[in-house]
């Protein structure tokens, strides 16, 4: 007998449709031992057939919701779909949704987001790029599993996966010196905290290109604009850097986003690129395999640390007690249009 249209389709329907017991039901939604795989198979046809949906709140009450949040710090950032694209991918086959909360870049916003999504009893929640204390990450931690995605360090209570900053700033260092480049600059994200400057993956950029400037005997050559990673600090970074009486022949900035801001300065300021001056960005963006801006970009496979980020959680979720694990993913060099041996010059 078929449920009437007008009102929400119950556990009792689903056990009626299939023929079994409300707790034969009920254990094959749970996932819990004791459901043959014929048990299983008529509940899963009687719940399709019916378009069966439980109650977020009653799962809650039986101690999960089949929800993961995903707090993401700045929702313009093109980048950080990738990561999402990661977690809904691996997801997909289980029976979670995710729910986005934007962060804001900012500890308040972020504390109101993690707060409103352990109130609502998420299952689990992936941080990405947060800002917050690591005090607060971990008391975050300690009430649901929590993994940290693009924020160096390790917890024991949550799980964190990062690419290597270090590692690919040394790749746009290396590529713009062997074009012969001398005078690259780099654009970085202000910080000020001190965990912050250890653990945030713009300070290890910035970190790692000082080294790789130091590596390739160009130490004295390191230039430094701290803004923002944001197109208007990309602007505003390039803007100081083009005023210099020995502008640099290369700009590394230290995101894609930022390398937007830089191609819009040195078009205004009558320059071309990469004929006056190589840009080269970080993310490896949609946009940046476009053929009008082709830009050279490091690319961090954000797909993959969403996947490994979810991985680790649902691991997490299953066991509260594991043992914190720290992915670290290696990066790639993407060589695009926007880099270029510097024009032929004594000091270039």
């Amino acid at each position: 007998m078929q449920p009437s249209s007008s009102r929400r389709v119950t556990i009792v329907d689903v056990a009626r449709h299939a023929q079994v017991s409300t707790t034969a039901v009920s254990k094959v939604l749970r996932n819990a031992y004791g459901a043959s795989p014929e048990m299983r198979e008529k509940v899963r046809r009687a719940i399709d057939e019916l378009g069966y949906r439980p109650l977020a709140a009653a799962r809650g009450l039986r101690g999960q919701t089949y929800t993961i949040g995903v707090m993401l710090p700045d929702i313009r950032n093109p980048f950080f779909p990738e990561i999402l694209d990661g977690v809904t991918t691996r997801l997909a086959d289980t029976d979670y949704q995710v729910l986005l909360g934007p962060g804001c870049n900012g500890e308040k916003e972020e504390a109101r987001v993690t707060e409103a999504m352990i109130d609502r009893g998420m299952d689990g929640l992936v941080l990405v790029a947060p800002v917050s204390s690591r005090s607060r990450l971990e008391r975050v931690a300690s009430l649901v599993p929590t993994v940290v995605v693009g924020r160096h360090g390790n917890s024991p209570v949550y799980d964190t996966v990062t690419d290597d900053d270090m590692a690919g700033a040394a790749l746009v260092v290396g590529h713009l010196a062997s074009l012969g480049h001398r005078r690259i600059a780099h654009i970085e994200h202000h910080e000020t905290d001190p965990t912050r400057i250890q653990e945030m993956p713009n300070a290890q950029r910035a970190e790692g290109y000082r080294q790789a400037m130091r590596d390739h005997g160009l130490g004295n050559a390191i230039d430094v604009v701290a803004t923002s990673y944001t197109p208007e600090g990309g602007y505003q970074g390039a803007k100081e850097l083009l005023a210099r009486t020995d502008r640099p022949t290369a700009v590394f900035a230290g995101a894609d986003v930022v390398a937007m801001g830089v191609l819009e300065a040195v078009s205004e300021a009558g320059l071309t690129v990469p004929g006056d001056i190589s840009v080269a960005g970080y993310d490896n963006t949609s946009f940046a395999a476009l053929g009008p801006i082709s830009l050279t970009s490091v690319d961090q496979a954000g797909r993959a640390m969403g996947d490994n980020a979810a991985r680790l959680l649902l691991e997490r979720i299953a066991d509260r007690l594991k043992t914190s694990v720290q992915v670290k993913l290696s990066p790639t060099l993407v060589p695009r249009r926007t880099t270029a041996p510097p024009e032929v010059s004594g000091d270039a």
